[in-house]
């Protein structure tokens, strides 16, 4: 079973030469020697409003081509309702960069816990984890994913799952958000500067489920953070009043790693 795209043409180009060009230019224009991070929290809107921003992020995984085999993926859910975290049954997924295979191993371990179960409609239509595929397909080589909509889970239920799948080096994981929405300008950098503050705090019991749309994913990262005595930074704090749209309204992203 093949997971077909979704949003490829809509946000993001279909083409793969429009969509490569694209790509090369926002990781060019946030090139990056940094340390390779263990995880990473990116945005998820069309590319001409976040990717400059998920760029920052992904930039940091020039060094890891080698070195990353497995990405984990998680992003809520935007369509369908559900309890817990859904994996999906699909082989590969499909951008129009090529196929990437799924890591069949280890959704079939995370599928004996109680809360984790395969719900296809979670991920037939489902952006927030699809957007970020083509930034991986292009800064690294041979890898395969383990993706997760988070429907209604708890902190406990998806740091569980975070930890079970954290393994080493070769592991990198990936979690999709952005932040606040259709606020003015101003007061959407205000707030998004909060989020930032409470998630480099790793304080993840004071995230409103307003201040990032994937506050689930995010929450449990943080908690588990906090248990592994890692610490996150923020590398990069925008909205699509800074790159593509008007001011009155805006969507907050930002990028965050953890090394």
């Amino acid at each position: 079973m093949n997971r077909q795209p979704a949003v490829a043409g809509s946000f993001y180009p279909s083409n793969p030469q429009q969509l490569h060009s694209m790509l090369t230019q926002y990781l060019t224009n946030a090139a990056t020697d940094e340390k390779v991070p263990k995880a990473i929290i990116a945005p998820h809107a069309g590319y001409i409003y976040s990717g400059p921003i998920a760029a920052t992020a992904y930039a940091r995984l020039k060094k890891a081509r080698d070195l990353i085999t497995r990405v984990v993926l998680i992003g809520p859910s935007h369509r369908v309702a559900f309890r817990g975290l859904a994996v999906t049954r699909a082989e590969t997924f499909t951008t129009p960069l090529g196929n990437i295979l799924v890591d069949q191993k280890a959704v079939q371990a995370i599928v004996e816990l109680p809360f984790v179960e395969y719900i296809e409609q979670a991920h037939t239509f489902e952006h927030s984890l699809e957007v970020h595929l083509p930034f991986l397909q292009e800064m690294l080589g041979d890898f395969k994913i383990v993706p997760i909509v988070a429907g209604e889970a708890s902190p406990e239920q998806v740091s569980q799952v975070l930890d079970a799948l954290w393994g080493g080096n070769e592991t990198l994981i990936v979690i999709s958000s952005d932040l606040s929405h259709y606020h003015a300008y101003a007061t959407a950098q205000k707030l998004d500067k909060a989020t930032s503050l409470t998630i480099e705090q790793l304080q993840y019991e004071q995230l409103a489920s307003e201040s990032a749309c994937g506050k689930i994913p995010i929450s449990g990262l943080l908690k588990l953070a906090r248990e592994k005595s890692l610490s996150i930074k923020t590398i990069d704090l925008r909205n699509s009043g800074d790159t593509a749209g008007e001011k009155d309204s805006v969507v907050g992203y930002g990028a965050y790693v953890i090394e």
